[in-house]
């Protein structure tokens, strides 16, 4: 059996230290040992990208990370995208846009495009930009441009605030033809 190690690092802004085997892959210690379960575990040796984290800034696949290489790191998972407990500008986009599908690969795709955008600020990024950053992201559900548009829609501020979109919410209700059937004679 091997040894634990304390292992200290900043998750979605919070301190957190755990207990864990050295080599217990990052992807179960948030998971298991940090009770965050938005990553998830697609294939489990670093193909699909489900599994994304931002590891110091960086996009990783925490399924292939052993927990020790964050001692001392920021992390930053899909529930560290969220701002106050609402969805950040991104993560509205993907609603909006209607980028998310099954939610497998969402997690995955958020983070490595929160990144992309990070090192792309004041400037949106182009679509063959875009495919290239999420190219170790697959998604197995749809094809990937309505993603592509959301985190291009994403950089460029083109996400409705949430008022707005109740206010034309309301406005569309209340402007649409009624739809009653006439009765039958």
């Amino acid at each position: 059996m091997s040894p634990k190690v304390r292992i200290r690092m900043i998750v979605n802004g919070s301190a957190r230290q755990v207990t864990v085997p050295p080599m217990k892959r990052l992807l179960d210690v948030l998971r298991e040992d940090c009770g965050l379960t938005g990553s998830k575990e697609g294939c489990g040796e670093g193909e699909c990208g489900a599994c994304t984290v931002l590891l110091r800034g960086e996009p990783v696949n925490a399924c292939l990370v052993p927990a020790i290489h964050a001692d001392g790191a920021r992390v930053v998972t899909v529930e560290g995208l969220a701002r106050r407990g609402r969805l950040g500008d991104l993560q509205r986009a993907f609603v909006e846009r209607g980028a998310a599908q099954c939610g497998m690969c969402t997690p995955g795709m958020l983070v490595t495009a929160a990144a992309l955008l990070e090192g792309t600020k004041g400037r949106v990024p182009a679509d063959d930009e875009v495919r290239r950053a999420l190219a170790g992201t697959l998604c197995r559900c749809t094809g990937y441009q309505k993603i592509v548009d959301a985190v291009r829609a994403a950089a460029a501020g083109r996400v409705a605030p949430r008022r707005a979109r109740a206010a034309a919410k309301g406005a569309k209700r209340t402007a649409a033809p009624s739809r009653r059937r006439k009765p039958r004679p």
